[in-house]
């Protein structure tokens, strides 16, 4: 793959990460809460204030960085393996957020998250 599509996947996996960390913060907050598991031991509207500025943070970072792209991409794809498990209580528990008011919606969403990893540390690496 050319080092074209690694940017434009690059610039697209931080762009939607800063949309979706500002979307934490302000107009999506209730439907983001759907996704914190119970079993998490801070509040719902703390965990996805947090989650926002991590992506905010992320997605800005994604977009600037140059020397540290590599380990940009790395954080980001071990911060898409934490929030998993958001993603698996939203489908186990059957709660309803941004459209995925199916099981088998909620359950195919699960399978975007490694795609989210991978594109996150393929579009930061260098072609060999």
């Amino acid at each position: 793959m050319s080092t074209t599509a690694r940017t434009i996947g690059r610039l697209f996996l931080g762009s939607s990460l800063v949309f979706a960390g500002i979307s934490h913060l302000t107009f999506a907050r209730r439907e983001f809460q759907a996704q914190v598991p119970e079993s998490l031991p801070l509040d719902p509207d703390v965990t996805v204030l947090a989650s926002g500025v991590v992506e905010v943070g992320l997605g800005s970072a994604l977009l600037l960085a140059r020397k540290r792209r590599r380990t940009v991409g790395t954080i980001a794809a071990l911060f898409f393996v934490a929030v998993f498990p958001g993603n698996v209580s939203q489908w186990m528990h059957q709660r309803d957020g941004f459209g995925l008011d199916t099981d088998m919606k909620r359950f195919v969403r699960l399978f975007f998250q490694p795609a989210l990893v991978a594109l996150a540390l393929w579009s930061t690496r260098t072609r060999r």
